[in-house]
Formats: C-alpha cells, structure tokens, sequence
C-alpha cells in the first residue's frame, strides 16, 4: 500500500471513528434504550432494554489491528510486586479456563451461551500480587481503546483474558488474538485486542467512559450512560 493509499485509509477510519463517537454521544444524552426499571440478576437472564440475538455482531472503533504473533505482547504492569510482559508462547503456557457465559452490549443485544477458553484473571493476580494501593484496572487495547474496572471485579471468577470463543481461536473483528472477558457488565468494558493491563491505585476512565457512558456498566441497573 502506497503512503497515500494510507493516509486516505486512515483519513476514512478517523471520519467513522468521529461519526461513531457523535452518534453513541447522542444515544447517552437521549438516554436510548433505557426503560427505568433495573432487573434482578438472580430472576432475570436477560437485562432491562435488552434483545436475543443468534449472531455476534462486530462493533469497534472503525480499525482493526493487523497483528503478527511473533511479535505480539502483552504487558501487565503497575501498582504490582511482579510486573510480566509475555509473548504468545508464554501466554499460552498459562493455566486455561473454560466458562460458558452470556455476552450483553449497551447497544440493546444479548447473545446467549458463549463458550470461552482464557487465562482466568484470578491466576493474573496470583503472578503480579498487585499492591494494596491497586483499587482499578485500565485495559489498554491495540487500536488505541481503554476502559476502566475497579479491582474487585477484575477478580471475579468468571474474568478472563480470552482467546478462544466456541471451540475456535477468537477472530480478529472479535478481539482476536486475546480481549478481556467480564461477562458480568456490558460489552464495552471487555476490551478487543488487549496490549495491556495496568493497576492503579487511581481510576481513569476510558474511551467510552469519558465521552458518556456508565463509569460501572451493570447490565440489571441500566448503567449504560454517565448521570452527569
């Protein structure tokens, strides 16, 4: 590809990036989707404002990254006694979980019974030993998406770093090689093409987060857009 043939595409990429952001921004000033009456997680499966699909619909920031595994990485840092950075080899060499769980976009869609296989985040913990002062965790993807979860829900027993979806390698427009799983909150805050994991001891909001959305994002409260 010539440089012009890539500035063109990055020209076009950073214009559905900025329609993106204008239409979600819209969506959390009129408060679309939102019914105002929060579910109870332990009666309800499918949350407020919410619709079953079969298929996996491919949302992103309008790029996805090109990625060769022998140079992938993956950098886990901090607030941490022990920080790792890990090749391909060496993140596979990890303990795997298997969870089926349920996937629930702030889009207003839910898929039901994913099968996952990833390095559970409770093994993550066990290997960095993150200090006292580490209260949040910010994903930092490879098309330059972040999000931000507090600690203790990084450590939910459900939480992986996830690189198989349904039996196969996770594909690319869904995150592939590795994203994070939280199948607990909305979709947005299990970050596509993880690079990195930082502990902080302070919170920083990410991508979505800073431009309307919930800074918690719990499906059966509606947390979908900030009240500010």
């Amino acid at each position: 590809m010539s440089d012009e043939d890539k500035d063109t595409e990055n020209e076009a990429s950073g214009q559905q990036r900025q329609k993106l952001i204008v239409t979600k921004q819209k969506w959390a000033r009129d408060g679309r989707l939102l019914t105002g009456a929060p579910g109870d997680k332990a009666r309800d499966r499918l949350p407020p404002g919410q619709r079953i699909v079969k298929d996996w619909p491919v949302l992103d920031l309008g790029v996805t990254p090109k990625l060769d595994l022998e140079k992938w990485r993956l950098r886990i840092d901090g607030a941490v006694t022990n920080r790792v950075i890990w090749n391909w080899n060496e993140f596979l060499d990890q303990p795997h979980l298997e969870i089926t769980s349920d996937i629930h976009c702030v889009t207003g869609w839910s898929r039901y019974d994913n099968r996952w296989v990833g390095i559970p985040a409770h093994h993550i913990l066990s290997l960095v030993q993150p200090s006292p002062e580490a209260k949040h965790c910010i994903f930092y993807s490879r098309d330059g998406y972040t999000t931000n979860v507090s600690f203790d829900r990084f450590a939910e027993e459900n939480v992986l770093l996830a690189f198989k979806w349904n039996g196969d390698v996770l594909s690319a427009a869904h995150g592939g090689p590795v994203r994070i799983l939280m199948p607990d909150w909305y979709f947005w805050k299990s970050a596509k093409w993880l690079r990195r994991i930082e502990f902080s001891a302070e919170d920083k909001p990410g991508y979505w987060e800073i431009r309307g959305y919930h800074n918690e994002g719990d499906p059966w409260k509606e947390e979908r857009y900030s009240d500010e």
